[in-house]
């Protein structure tokens, strides 16, 4: 495991407060602790913070509520694991929206094999299946470990198929909501060798909004993502598309096309997908990459260096005057608000605290 610095239990619970309280995203919580110095201090900010961004008031997690959750935690055998501990995941403290807490079950040494997803089509065909079962069943012979999203179809298969290398199943919902539902002892037979892992509330319903959060862990754990069918509108895509944003590899596998469920992965490849119908594919395009340092910095927490930025009443109708429902790079706000970052980030803060902002990959924001 990686060096890093463990979380006191008071620690832990503040930081379990903070990112369970409203309109607190792992974005949102980097930007507090940084700004505060602190998990506690942020939560002692965060009414005043709401207040000026234009709410009567905001909820904040009890401190009765995290360890409430904490302790059913425990007693379910899942570990939270914070962001610049040592067994947090390499590659997911790279992306810019890791979750502060990672709820994991399981056995973490899997984390520290190379990893790679393989997605796709809940409505699988036989061949897909199939052809997902053999890829993951040599990339497991290969020493990788496979990450997918507990769905039907190719996810199940690829997950199956590496029961005993070792695989990791990226929920939707809370660790007591697995979905869909009948998946739930194909969970039970991942944890021995492999892991569980979930960013929300242990009792947490998945909703569709909850899918592409999901997909962004799947690419962020992985070197590479394999998507082996997906049609036209696929979610697989959305995962495609986050791992070209993460700087992830993407492979494609072909499929005919008269088969709807290729749509999508045939487009990817007409994009640049690098193109898989072996194993040996994938591990001819990874091998360079495990041979090298990983080629993104790892962003490490910056919590005790607090920005010090109150912005004036013009400061703040000037930011807000350059937002709007189109997103808007928060560099151009920057530049065109004729301010410091520091303050257009309180800014920012005080509206997402409100419920009034909205923030989007590529550090792209807009008004609600």
């Amino acid at each position: 495991m990686a060096d890093g610095v463990r979380l006191s239990d008071e620690q832990r619970l503040d930081w379990l407060r903070l990112i369970r309280s409203d309109h607190i995203g792992p974005r949102t919580f980097r930007e507090l602790v940084n700004k505060f110095g602190g998990a506690r201090a942020a939560l002692e900010a965060l009414p005043a913070l709401a207040r000026r961004g234009g709410a009567a008031g905001t909820r904040i997690c009890s401190l009765e509520d995290a360890e409430r959750e904490l302790k059913a935690a425990r007693a379910a055998s899942v570990t939270l694991i914070g962001l610049g501990e040592p067994d947090y995941p390499l590659r997911l403290k790279m992306i810019d929206d890791a979750p502060p807490l990672l709820a994991v079950r399981g056995d973490m040494n899997v984390f520290d094999r190379p990893l790679v997803a393989i997605v796709g089509s809940r409505n699988a065909s036989a061949a897909g299946s199939k052809f997902a079962e053999r890829i993951a069943r040599e990339l497991g012979d290969a020493g990788y470990g496979i990450v997918s999203g507990l769905a039907r179809g190719i996810d199940a298969a690829a997950h199956r198929a590496s029961l005993l290398s070792g695989t990791i199943a990226v929920l939707a919902g809370g660790h007591e909501r697995i979905y869909p539902a009948e998946h739930t002892a194909l969970l039970e037979q991942i944890v021995p060798n492999g892991a569980g892992v979930s960013e929300m509330p242990l009792t947490w319903e998945p909703r569709a909004r909850d899918f592409p959060r999901r997909n962004r862990l799947i690419s962020g754990l992985s070197l590479g993502v394999v998507i082996v069918e997906a049609a036209r509108r696929s979610g697989s895509l959305i995962t495609a598309r986050m791992a070209g944003e993460q700087g992830r590899e993407v492979f494609a596998v072909p499929g005919s096309p008269l088969d709807p469920r290729a749509e999508g992965t045939n487009g990817l490849l007409k994009q640049g997908a690098i193109l898989v119908t072996s194993a040996d594919d994938v591990i001819t395009a990874l091998e360079p990459i495990l041979g090298r340092p990983p080629d993104l910095p790892v962003k490490e927490p910056e919590w005790d260096t607090p920005h010090d930025a109150e912005p004036a009443d013009d400061d703040r109708a000037r930011i807000i005057s350059l937002l709007g429902p189109s997103p808007t790079a928060i560099d151009d706000i920057v530049r065109l608000s004729r301010t410091s970052p520091a303050i257009v980030r309180t800014v920012l803060l005080e509206l997402e605290l409100a419920g009034r902002l909205e923030r989007h990959g590529g550090a792209l924001v807009s008004l609600l």
